[in-house]
């Protein structure tokens, strides 16, 4: 074997035990998590620490179901992740079709401002987002955290891009002298022809709802009202922490959105970058 095909047989080589050590890395806390999920306490912190499947899954469950309105909870996450979803769809796909095929004054510079909104990291806007609650009364109320969501910049640059690179403008003239209004042609015409990329903004953001924790804890105040990855939060005291218990709410947690994500995998990675390039 000459020594350029040996050596490039050992750089795939070490490029495939890359790639397996990190998929162990990446899969390794899930496989834990699932595997403490159905141990109790003093399971989980002896030595060595358990790596298969344990017996008190359903006694962690009970706990759960004890000391937290779970299924409440539970409700509260599916019910945001799909206001906002639903509604980032509409509206950042409906200004995103209008940044990229009208022209109209400033449309540049509007799309400037859209696009700084991203420099500013969201941890800043906790407190300015906080006293607006507060001055509309919206504190404790479930619309405070999907209202202010329904479009995102991200999302609205993901589909002017996706629609400048996926659209000629000839055929929207060409729905125009058929009759077709404005509202039309986004419906009949934009909307089919951009789900790859709705599928992939609807994927994120719902990901992105599902595990909101900071603005949920402050502007929630009530158990009834919070999301369940803050009241698991609630679950680690100061002592007598049931950490099966807390490992078996964030499996419930964490099992829906893996399930989704493996179905849509390969539509996530085609979303991203089918509009990377225009023909």
């Amino acid at each position: 074997m000459k020594k350029s095909s040996l050596g490039a047989l050992l750089v795939r080589l070490g490029g495939y035990a890359l790639l397996a050590l990190g998929g162990v890395l990446t899969v390794a806390p899930f496989y834990f998590m699932f595997v403490f999920a159905t141990h109790q306490r003093s399971e989980i912190f002896g030595f060595p620490p358990p790596l298969w499947f344990g017996e008190h899954f359903w006694s962690n469950y009970q706990i759960l179901l004890e000391k937290i309105p779970f299924w409440r909870a539970y409700w509260n996450n599916l019910y945001l992740a799909i206001m906002v979803t639903v509604t980032s769809l509409f509206f950042s796909s409906l200004a995103g079709f209008g940044f990229a095929m009208y022209e109209f004054r400033w449309r540049e510079r509007l799309f400037g401002v859209v696009l700084a909104t991203l420099l500013v990291p969201a941890i800043l806007n906790l407190i300015p987002f906080y006293l607006l609650i507060y001055q509309i009364g919206w504190i404790n109320t479930p619309k405070a955290l999907w209202v202010p969501g329904m479009a995102s910049a991200v999302g609205i640059f993901m589909m002017r891009q996706y629609i400048v690179s996926a659209i000629p403008k000839e055929l929207l003239d060409a729905a125009r002298i058929d009759g077709c209004s404005e509202f039309q042609i986004y419906r009949r015409i934009v909307l089919p022809l951009i789900r790859p990329a709705l599928g992939t903004l609807g994927l994120i953001t719902f990901i992105g709802s599902w595990n909101r924790f900071a603005d949920v804890n402050v502007i929630m105040r009530t158990q009834e009202t919070k999301t369940l990855p803050v009241v698991l939060r609630t679950l680690q005291g100061a002592t007598d922490v049931e950490w099966g218990a807390i490992m078996a709410g964030t499996a419930l947690l964490v099992a829906p959105l893996l399930l989704v994500f493996a179905l849509a995998a390969r539509q996530l990675m085609e979303g991203l970058t089918s509009g990377a390039v225009k023909s």
